[in-house]
C-alpha cells in the first residue's frame, strides 16, 4: 500500500472540531508524530485541502488519548495544536473545548467502561498536567449525544458535558502572576500576564485602539493590530519565562472590556494570531480569574462577581459563556472552574496518510 491506515474519531468538543486518537496507534517519535499530524490535517494551505483540517486554527486541533497511569486520573490527553498555513505542530499549550470530547471519546475508543446514567471521567491533561473531571450522559452504558443544551457558536443542541479543572494556577509557569505583579507594562500598555489553565497576555481593548465589542471578521481585517499586539506577546512571553514564544501560540491574547450586555465583561480572544471565533475553555477561566483579582487590567472594568462560588458570564464574537469558579481572598487564590459544554462524534474510521511520511511502525 502507498497510504498507512490509522484508526481515528472525529468529534466536535464545545466550538473546536477535529480527530482523536489512542496515541498507541501513533508513532512516538515527536518529529514523526508531528509529520504525521501535518499529513493528516493537511496543514500547510489554507483551505487544508489535502487533509481533515477546515482552515481555520479551531478545526485543525487533535487530541491523542491512553489509559493514564496517574492514580488520580484516568485518561491522558495530550494535545496538539496544527498551524492551518504552515507545516507546523505546536505542542506546548491544551485545548480545554476539545477536552470536552474527551470523556465521550475515550469512552467510544473503550479506554473507559461507561455506566449506566453518568459516568465521570478524570482526565490528565499531558501539556500542563491539569486535572479534569468530566461527567459524559451515558444511559444504558452508551454516550448520548442529543440533548437540550445549547452553547454560543454551535447551532442546535446537544446533551451537557460538565468538566470541572483543578489545579489550574500556574499550568506552565508555576504562579498565577509570573512576572511576579498582577500587572506589568509593556511597549507603554498595561498588560496582565496571567497563568490560570493557559498563560495569557491580557490588556484593555481601548489600549489598543479597539472597542474589545468588534466581530471575528472586522479584527481580522486589522493587521497592525495583531503587529502591534504580537510585539507585546512576545516580550510578555519572555517576562512569564517561557522563552522565545515567536512559533508558540502560548501566551495566548486576550482583550477585554465593560460589558455591552448582561455579562460581568467582554473578551476577544486571540489563538494568537487569528481571532477565535467564540473564546477558548481554557481562556474562559484565565480571563475570569483575571477579572476576579485585585489589582489587574480589569479593576474598574469588570463588574463584581460577588462572593465564592461565583458564576462568571463572558460575552464573545458569538454570545456569552458562563464559568462556574471558585476562590479564596486575603490573599486571592484561584481555587478551580467548571463549565457545561456539549460534545458530538461526527465520524470514525480511519485517515489515510502516505506512507513515505509513516509506515506504521
Amino acid at each position: 500500500m502507498s497510504q498507512t491506515a490509522i484508526p481515528y474519531h472525529f468529534l466536535r468538543g464545545g466550538t473546536s472540531r477535529g480527530p482523536y486518537f489512542k496515541a498507541s496507534d501513533l508513532p512516538k517519535d515527536r518529529d514523526r508524530l508531528a509529520d504525521v499530524l501535518i499529513a493528516v490535517v493537511g496543514a500547510g494551505n489554507p483551505r487544508n485541502i489535502d487533509g481533515l483540517g477546515g482552515g481555520t486554527a479551531v478545526t485543525t486541533k487533535v487530541a491523542m488519548l491512553s489509559r493514564s497511569e496517574d492514580p488520580d486520573a484516568d485518561i491522558d490527553y495530550f494535545f496538539a495544536q496544527v498551524a492551518v498555513e504552515e507545516r507546523l505542530v505546536d505542542f506546548a499549550p491544551t485545548c480545554g473545548n476539545i477536552l470536552v470530547g474527551v470523556g465521550p471519546a475515550a469512552i467510544e475508543m473503550g479506554l473507559v467502561t461507561a455506566r449506566d446514567g453518568v459516568t465521570p471521567v478524570r482526565i490528565r491533561a499531558v501539556n500542563t498536567g491539569a486535572l479534569v473531571e468530566a461527567e459524559v450522559q451515558t444511559p444504558g452504558g452508551a454516550v448520548r449525544y442529543d440533548g437540550d443544551v445549547a452553547i454560543d457558536g454551535v447551532p442546535g443542541t446537544a446533551a451537557p458535558v460538565a468538566v470541572n479543572f483543578m489545579e489550574v494556577t500556574g499550568s506552565r509557569t508555576g504562579a498565577m502572576f509570573p512576572t511576579g505583579q498582577p500587572r506589568d507594562e509593556i511597549e507603554g500598555v498595561a498588560v496582565s500576564c496571567v497563568d490560570v489553565a493557559m498563560p495569557m497576555m491580557i490588556a484593555r481593548a481601548a489600549d489598543f485602539g479597539v472597542t474589545g465589542h468588534e466581530s471575528q471578521e472586522e479584527l481580522d481585517g486589522m493587521p497592525d493590530l495583531f503587529a502591534r499586539m504580537e510585539k507585546v506577546r512576545i516580550e510578555a512571553g519572555r517576562r512569564m519565562g517561557l522563552g522565545d514564544v515567536t512559533k508558540s501560540v502560548v501566551p495566548k491574547i486576550g482583550l477585554i472590556a465593560a460589558p455591552a450586555g448582561e455579562g460581568h465583561f467582554a473578551a476577544r480572544y486571540f489563538m494568537p494570531w487569528t481571532t477565535h471565533p467564540t473564546l477558548a475553555v481554557t481562556g474562559s477561566q484565565c480571563l475570569a480569574a483575571c477579572a476576579l483579582a485585585p489589582g489587574t487590567v480589569a479593576d474598574g472594568l469588570a463588574r463584581p462577581a460577588g462572593a465564592s462560588p461565583a458564576a462568571v458570564v463572558i460575552e464573545h464574537p458569538s454570545g456569552v459563556m458562563e464559568v462556574r469558579v471558585r476562590f479564596e481572598t486575603d490573599p486571592f487564590v484561584f481555587v478551580s472552574a467548571g463549565l457545561t459544554r456539549t460534545a458530538r462524534l461526527i465520524a470514525r474510521g480511519e485517515v489515510m496518510v502516505p506512507r513515505a511520511v509513516w509506515d506504521g511502525t
